[in-house]
């Protein structure tokens, strides 16, 4: 069955009780229990446990990336942290040096009370994460495309090296999406989403995701934090996810032309000093995006000639793009990185993230173009 089918049917089975083709949105927080023996009737016993609404998310979830398993979260960072609290103590850890800044700060600020570590290294050069693994590495965790430069890790190559070292791959297809890019087809073990981008795709809905590759003794014990640190998804948004994923496949097919169309006019623009787009010829990860990706999404990054002070003044002039932060929603988005990292970031100064939305291109190109002028 071809992803959009897939996007489109799964959990989405008729109500039994109703026959309803919309999934319908159980809201109850607890749930009845049998006279005889004081089981669970049907299955479900609280709201942090599990909820139907939930099941029915996770069911798409874990078809959508070719998984055994999901798990569905409140947010991406409650995914991630429950999944690294799941790793034995003592653990290495290796992160990617260009990634989402909260797992850098999650992990100096937190990895130490879990008694783990790490290192930061460029994902996209396999070499460097071979040599950087310990004997106590437990996981490798990497990004493709990475957040805001865009860069692509050879995620097959990634996944061969981790299993070597007797270490998990973690692959945040956040970016590129299970439409575009399916890691645990690549090698992958875990595949983390933020499903407020573009899973949700409508820019009024917060959670996150793990899919696993297989349901084994990491699906359980991730299960068990998040039961019990209790960073579960509702049920209200766990429906607006499944809706969402309904459409993913032809809004990314929208995202990707779109943003190809403005990489090729920042591209060459004279006011433009790089553009960080894995679909451009002079991008170093082109070859492996082709390889490992359907298309190459909708975000982008670019740098303007000058400093944060110029950078600031083009996302200052745009009408078309709204300055703001996140990404995956309908409506384009502009802004400039680093200010919106805080103190620890990483990003280059004269560094805008764009993330492309739905309207037309020519309309896009025209507001970049005023505001460049």
């Amino acid at each position: 069955m071809r992803f959009e089918t897939k996007a489109v049917h799964a959990g989405g089975q008729p109500d039994e009780a109703t026959g309803a083709i919309a999934p319908p949105i159980e809201l109850s927080t607890t749930f009845e229990r049998n006279a005889s023996d004081g089981q669970p009737s049907h299955g479900y016993s609280y709201i942090r446990d599990h909820n139907p609404t939930q099941t029915r998310l996770e069911v798409a979830l874990a078809a959508i990336d070719s998984a055994e398993a999901a798990l569905a979260f409140g947010s991406g960072m409650s995914a991630a942290a429950a999944l690294f609290q799941a790793l034995p103590p003592g653990s290495h850890v290796l992160l990617p040096d260009d990634g989402y800044y909260a797992v850098r700060i999650l992990a100096s600020d937190f990895f130490p009370r879990w008694e783990l570590t790490h290192d930061l290294i460029s994902m996209d050069e396999a070499d460097r994460v071979r040599k950087a693994l310990r004997p106590g590495t437990r996981a490798i965790w990497c990004e493709s495309p990475s957040n805001p430069l865009m860069k692509i890790a050879d995620i097959a190559a990634l996944a061969s090296i981790a299993h070597a070292a007797n270490a998990l791959l973690i692959v945040d297809g956040t970016f590129a999406t299970p439409a575009l890019q399916r890691p645990i087809e690549l090698g992958a073990d875990v595949v983390l989403h933020s499903t407020t981008k573009y899973l949700g795709g409508h820019s009024d809905v917060q959670g996150g995701s793990l899919a696993f590759r297989r349901r084994d003794e990491l699906f359980e014990k991730t299960e068990h934090v998040r039961t019990i640190v209790g960073g579960v998804a509702s049920p209200f948004n766990s429906w607006l996810v499944l809706r969402g994923i309904r459409t993913l496949a032809p809004r990314m097919r929208l995202h990707c032309e779109n943003a190809r169309a403005v990489a090729d006019f920042l591209a060459k623009h004279p006011r433009v000093e790089a553009v960080h787009y894995p679909a451009l010829p002079s991008h170093p990860g082109h070859e492996i995006a082709a390889r490992q990706m359907s298309d190459f999404g909708g975000m982008l990054s670019f740098r303007v000639k000058g400093g944060q002070g110029e950078a600031l003044a083009v996302a200052a002039k745009t009408k078309v793009f709204t300055r703001a932060t996140s990404l995956g929603g309908v409506e384009s988005l502009i802004e400039h990185r680093a200010s919106s990292e805080g103190p620890t970031s990483r990003t280059p100064a004269n560094l805008l993230r764009v993330s492309v939305g739905l309207e037309h291109k020519d309309d896009l190109i025209a507001d970049l173009q005023q505001a460049l002028e």
